[in-house]
């Protein structure tokens, strides 16, 4: 295993640990009774933060890969 994966290795786990929380609690709130609306949009936060953790960890590969892995250096 090389260096770029073990550094990758943690992200992965988190951001997939994030998502499947996310989407458990999205089935939590489809299954409220309450009007479809506010359900939905109860529902809707979590799937865009679960989107949102996959776009910062898809950014995350690609500067782990292209070994830029201090954000700092930028500034």
């Amino acid at each position: 295993m090389n260096m770029h994966t073990k550094k990758m290795i943690a992200p992965i786990i988190i951001v997939s640990l994030l998502v499947l929380y996310y989407i458990g609690f999205f089935i939590l709130c489809m299954l409220i009774p309450i009007a479809p609306l506010p359900k939905l949009l109860l529902g809707l936060v979590p799937l865009l933060l679960a989107g949102v953790g996959v776009y910062v960890l898809v950014e995350r590969i690609k500067e782990i890969r292209s070994g830029e892995e201090d954000d700092l250096s930028n500034y």
